[in-house]
This record gives C-alpha cells, structure tokens and sequence, in this order.
C-alpha cells in the first residue's frame, strides 16, 4: 500500500497515544501488580484494536494489504510469547520485585518498538537494494527454527552474569548488591551507582535485539510493506504487559509452544527461499500460523502439569526463597 506521510504520523501518533494509555492506565497502582481479570480485559482491548485497524486497512485498501497486516501481526503476537517467558525467566532470575516488573517492561517495549524500527528500515532498503536479502532472511528463519525444535526441552538458561547488557553497564557503573525501592541509579558516598533495576533493564534491551533479529526477517516473509511491517511490529508489542501478567509463571504448562513457533519460523524460511519457485498465498501463510500456534497451546494445555517445578535459581546459583518485596542480593556489585 502507499502510505502517505498523513498516514504515518497518524499510525506513530495513534501508537504513542496507546503507550501512554497502557503506562497510566493499565497499572494504576504501581505499587501492587494487576490482577488475571484486568490483565484479561486489558489484553482484549488492545488485540481488538489490532483487528480493527487490519479491518480499517481491508476496507481502505483491499483484501491484499488487510491480510498481510492481519498475518504479519498474529505473527508477530505469536513470537511475543517466547519474549514474555524470556522476560518472566530474567525477572525471576535477578530476582526483581513484583511491583516494578510492568514498569520495567514498559521500558522494554518502547526499547523494543524503537529497535524494530530501526531493524525494519535497515532490513527495507537491504530488501531493495540486495535482491538476495530474502533468501538470507529466510535461511536464518530455517536455521533459527531448527534449532528451537532440536533444543526447545533444555530450557531456557538465564545466565545473568554472562548478559552483555548487563556486563556492558557494569564497564560504566558498578551496580549495587540490593534494589532501592523504584530506583535505576543512587548516588552513595559520593559515588554513582547503579541498581539491579536498570541491570534488568539492560538484560530486557538485549532481549530485545535477540528477538528483532528473528522477527524483523520473519515478517518480512509476509510482506515488504515498511507501513504494515512497522504497524504489525507495534501493534503486536501494545498489550504486551497485559500478555506478560496472564502468562507469567505459565512457562512450564505451555511445554509445546516453542515447538509450534520453531514450526512457523522454519514455515516462513521455506516460504521465503522458494518464493521465486512457488508462491505460497498470504491467505494460506495465515492458516499455518494459526494452525501451529492453535495445536501447539492446545497440545500444551492437554499434557498434565508438571509435580514440582524448580523454581529458577538467583545470580549466585542459590535456589530462591521467600522473598519481601525488596529483596537483595539480585546482581552482585564490581
């Protein structure tokens, strides 16, 4: 579609909007994290905008466009589910306190959108310039994917210490032994230093280039169209903190997700490196994707719960205890 430049700043202006509705608005108490019941509502809201701009696009466009923003966003909303399991497994892993967890998300997102924009215009002008860009993309999807399905029963394995994010801070700012309160920086016997907090919140930034790195290509599978790739991308991360406080925990029931998004990623690989042989329909992209995602959560849910799981292990290696709701010790000081 041709987007004008009205166009634009209407879809930047409209998700702007969104975000600051979703920081103030979602979690009035920032001390006390929302509830299943607002989070449900809340991820009902926002999805329904998602389809109500594909349907605006469908009507103002055409078929060709609306079903490329509808695939390129259930796309993306289904590779959001690996990145809020990665988010919970970070925050149980430096230990951070149940109240600043969403507005530590609501960083990463906006770290998140901004990244994506970058990677999309960046993957744009290699797609016009580089005629085999695709064929790359796609052979990293397949490689990708490959490797989530061989791998997806080892879990995940968060290592703090090891994140360059947070070894990246450390070079700069010695990070204290405990959390202060809401804080990202403290300024203690004249020194600058900072909290656990902002080392969470360099972890979540490197989480976030991981996974453009995947979904940028992937999108790009469905389409070329910088305006639905971006709006796909954005309306895929609004909600996010809602998904994030559904599913938080959730990680051990949904045991064959990662193999249902390793089926989609190796789907959207083979789909790009044929592309000039066979063209598989847009149409036909999003049944897959549904498919995949469907089987895989219901398989999932079907599959007993299992006894006893470990809860995952502080910075140090020790198992985790009942914590207050300041605890210390989350990331050791250099």
């Amino acid at each position: 579609m041709e987007a004008t430049l009205f166009t634009w700043l209407g879809l930047i202006a409209f998700v702007a909007v969104a975000f600051v509705v979703d920081f103030f608005f979602f979690q009035r108490d920032h001390e006390t994290p929302p509830s299943l019941r607002r989070a449900a509502v809340w991820s009902a809201i926002w999805i329904g905008l998602a389809l109500a701009f594909g349907a605006l696009i469908y009507v103002t466009e055409g078929s060709g466009p609306g079903g490329e923003f509808l695939t390129g966003y259930l796309l993306e909303r289904s590779l959001s589910l690996d990145n809020v399991f990665v988010f919970a497994l970070i925050f149980g892993a430096m230990a951070v306190p149940a109240a600043h967890r969403q507005d530590v998300l609501e960083i990463g997102i906006v770290l998140a959108l901004v990244l994506r924009a970058i990677f999309i215009v960046i993957g744009a002008q290699l797609v016009e310039a580089l005629s085999f860009t695709l064929y790359v993309f796609g052979a990293i999807l397949l490689y990708t994917g490959v490797r989530m399905a061989l791998h997806r029963d080892e879990g995940e394995d968060i290592d703090v210490d090891k994140n360059i994010g947070v070894r990246a801070l450390r070079k700069f700012l010695p990070v204290t032994e405990g959390y202060r309160e809401g804080r990202y920086t403290v300024k203690e016997n004249g020194k600058r230093y900072a909290t656990p907090l902002l080392a969470v919140v360099a972890a979540v930034a490197t989480a976030d280039v991981i996974f453009a790195v995947d979904s940028i290509p992937a999108i790009f599978g469905i389409t070329t169209d910088t305006f639905i790739v971006f709006a796909a991308n954005a309306f895929a991360l609004l909600g996010l903190r809602a998904l994030f406080a559904l599913l938080e925990g959730a990680q051990d029931r949904f045991v064959y997700l990662p193999l249902g998004l390793a089926s989609i990623l190796i789907f959207i690989g083979i789909k790009m490196l044929i592309e000039d042989l066979f063209h598989i329909p847009v149409a036909a992209s999003l049944g897959v994707i549904v498919l995949a995602l469907a089987l895989s959560i219901v398989l999932s849910l079907r599959k007993p719960p299992p006894s006893g799981p470990t809860p995952p292990a502080h910075v140090d290696g020790t198992p985790p205890v009942d914590r207050d709701p300041e605890p210390t010790g989350a990331v050791s000081r250099t």
